[in-house]
């Protein structure tokens, strides 16, 4: 069982990252199945909240945030569309990925539901499995306790994920 995870300094720097590993990953005919956040610029005053994500087994983009409205200063995930997200790569056959790929292991994953079930399906099925992960303490607590000393830390390093995941 190969896992590993990347945190990277800078705000969106590990789902940048991550991104374009899937990318150059897909580029050389690697069947990948998780989920990256897509990459878009966002436009003043938007709080940073619009989140697409981008699955990566069908190509399928579903926003997983949703408006709060124009007083809104915060921005919220939106169960529904996590829950298509989940639903959209547990349907994917983990046994003809080449590698599992998540984001972010958050919250969701913290507590015990999201992609945990998917990460760990690809686990058993030999798949290595890379996930980007922040700086919150109840997301890298959750992570520790979750993979237990599984896990091997990547340098936010293009060539050192990339030479990981080809394994």
């Amino acid at each position: 069982m190969r896992i590993a995870y990347i945190t990277a300094d800078g705000r969106g720097e590990t789902d940048r990252l991550i991104a374009e590993a899937a990318a150059t990953l897909e580029a050389e005919g690697f069947l990948l199945n998780g989920i990256v956040k897509v990459l878009q610029d966002q436009p003043a005053g938007s709080h940073h909240c619009d989140m697409d994500v981008r699955v990566l087994a069908d190509n399928r983009t579903i926003r997983i945030t949703q408006s709060l409205g124009a007083g809104s200063e915060g921005c919220r995930l939106n169960p529904e569309a996590i829950a298509e997200a989940v639903a959209a790569v547990d349907q994917a056959s983990v046994n003809e990925a080449d590698a599992f790929i998540l984001n972010k292991f958050g919250p969701e994953e913290a507590e015990g539901r999201g992609f945990r079930a998917a990460i760990a399906a690809a686990l058993e099925q030999d798949i290595p499995v890379l996930v980007g992960l922040g700086g919150g303490e109840a997301s890298r607590k959750g992570f520790a306790e979750f993979v237990g000393d599984m896990a091997e830390t990547l340098p936010a390093d293009p060539d050192a994920i990339l030479t990981w995941v080809r394994g």
